[in-house]
């Protein structure tokens, strides 16, 4: 099971580098065309929107698996072992109840009405549901971080 968390690890890494990389030069292609052209990028704007989506919701879900999220766990530490395991516990399964049902069925139920409706953005014609697959995705990996040990 650690090699297959691994696998995943680095292939979210890889995903989240690229969705990084991409956003970058969309936002310096949007800056260059807007101040050095006669006609900006219309659809730049657009794609950064989602890419920042995308990154976001997926950067949270990979940060979180690793254990390196903000943690405001002052009043936790005050506590004794117990006190502090049982705590641990009951974060673990909120994030486990809010993956599956916020991010999995919500977002599940999202895509597929978007899907339904042929709902598509202004300026790319992308479908909406491929922009909105990104919640039941990182609800996904959230269930697998949080159910697969880390192997570090």
């Amino acid at each position: 099971m650690k090699q297959i968390r691994k696998k995943i690890d680095r292939a979210v890494e890889i995903l989240l580098v690229a969705l990084l990389s991409v956003m970058v030069l969309n936002v310096l292609w949007q800056v260059f065309t807007r101040f050095f052209t006669s006609s900006p990028s219309a659809f730049t704007d657009e794609l950064a929107r989602y890419l920042m989506i995308w990154l976001g919701i997926l950067g949270a879900s990979y940060v979180a698996g690793k254990q390196e999220h903000v943690a405001i766990d002052f009043f936790v530490k005050k506590g004794n072992t117990f006190q502090q395991k049982t705590a641990r516990q009951m974060v673990r399964f909120l994030v486990l109840g809010f993956a599956f049902f916020g991010l999995i069925l919500g977002g599940g139920r999202l895509v597929y009405i978007t899907f339904k409706l042929e709902q598509f953005s202004p300026s790319l014609q992308l479908p909406l549901a491929v922009v909105y697959a990104v919640l039941p995705l990182s609800g996904l990996l959230l269930l697998f971080y949080k159910t697969v040990p880390n192997p570090d």
